[in-house]
């Protein structure tokens, strides 16, 4: 890829998060940290063998496409791997906000989606972070009001909802408008469709008031929106090769990795095990999240939205790293992003020596990975 190291045009900075359901959270600092931390050190034995840091901090959103992380801290499976290392966790309703606090060295590690990791990477000149898993795939959707909007063609001259100006929801939007020949002008979101920048918070009730006729939106946004009355219309991950493409990766702190190569690698084999997991019983690791949900937010998701958004997101070590940098070409293409440099945002060998003393296969970094 070209050398020149870019950022994102006209402040879109704090735009290029992935900001999924966000959840009220009272914040405090960075992020809202977990109250069970206590709970959690009472439960390492006393003997546990401590790691070469005596915390690890880890941060991700009350989300179902971060289920790696809710349900690997639901049930201790980071903290077994970690053994006398304290695991801590925060809570993020943003991806810039989980960047800054990566930044500000009051997180370790985080799971987070696309658009932050390449926009974090690519304004430190590729100093601060590195790619170093997977976590999910899938879980985004395109629902519409069925009595307006029948068929894909019937999109156009429609109100359709995106989280946010250059978030990667919006991205593969303006994306799929293009590749139909339509024009839409990106910044505006005036065009042969009207994209309506909308936070996921407030998209059902601009659903049910008539002021959008649809969303193309992440789970469980899009089944809450069904449960309104709407209709899906199509599911993302249909446009991909293999019917993948990366929402949820984890990133950890460039100067953590370096200094604490071990943890990270604990940190690492509680992900793949947490993954076999959930892909082992999904039905059990639904509930768990759920349960963790519940625990973070004050409320479960009711069966009708929490099933058909589970089943729509594929829980993966592999970070995708091919459909990353295809997002960041699209944003390139629609203008919201000039062409970065990616070289060096994954760092993928701690993983792949997990998997293959699991005796699995390893992953690729498509060329992006450190030399």
């Amino acid at each position: 890829m070209p050398a020149p190291r870019t950022t994102l045009r006209r402040g879109l900075a704090a735009a290029a998060a992935l900001p999924l359901l966000a959840v009220a959270l009272t914040a405090c600092g960075y992020g809202s940290e977990a109250k069970d931390d206590d709970a959690k050190k009472s439960n390492v034995a006393a003997d546990a063998k401590k790691l070469s840091a005596d915390t690890v901090r880890i941060g991700y959103f009350p989300n179902l496409t971060h289920a790696t992380a809710l349900v690997g801290d639901q049930e201790g499976l980071f903290q077994k791997e970690l053994g006398g290392t304290q695991l801590k966790t925060s809570q993020f309703n943003a991806g810039p906000s989980e960047i800054e606090a990566l930044n500000a060295d009051s997180i370790d590690i985080g799971f987070i989606g696309p658009s932050p990791s390449i926009n974090g990477y690519t304004k430190s000149k590729g100093k601060n972070l590195r790619i170093i898993g997977g976590s999910a795939s899938g879980g985004v959707k395109l629902v519409v009001d069925p009595k307006k909007v029948k068929t894909l063609d019937d999109l156009k001259g429609k109100k359709i909802a995106t989280p946010q100006l250059g978030n990667t929801q919006d991205v593969a939007f303006l994306n799929w408008i293009s590749e139909r020949g339509w024009k839409v002008d990106a910044q505006s979101g005036q065009g042969d469709v009207s994209v309506v920048r909308t936070d996921n918070k407030v998209t059902p009730d601009a659903y049910k008031s008539g002021s959008i006729e649809g969303a193309w939106v992440p789970e469980p946004t899009a089944s809450k929106l069904v449960a309104e009355g709407a209709r899906e219309l199509l599911d993302e991950s249909t446009l991909w090769p293999g019917d993948k493409f990366v929402i949820t990766n984890i990133i950890v702190s460039q100067k953590f990795l370096k200094e604490h190569p071990d943890v990270v690698e604990a940190v690492l084999r509680g992900s793949v095990k947490t993954n076999a997991w959930i892909n082992a019983d999904p039905d059990k690791a639904k509930a768990s999240a759920n349960a963790a949900l519940k625990k973070l937010t004050g409320k479960a998701l009711p069966a009708e939205i929490i099933d058909p958004a589970w089943k729509s997101i594929q829980i993966t070590d592999d970070p995708l790293a091919a459909t990353l940098d295809a997002q960041a070409q699209h944003a390139v293409k629609a203008g919201l992003l000039e062409k970065p440099d990616l070289n060096g945002i994954y760092d993928l060998k701690p993983l792949n020596k997990i998997l293959k003393a699991a005796g699995r296969p390893e992953v690729a970094d498509a060329g992006l990975g450190v030399k």
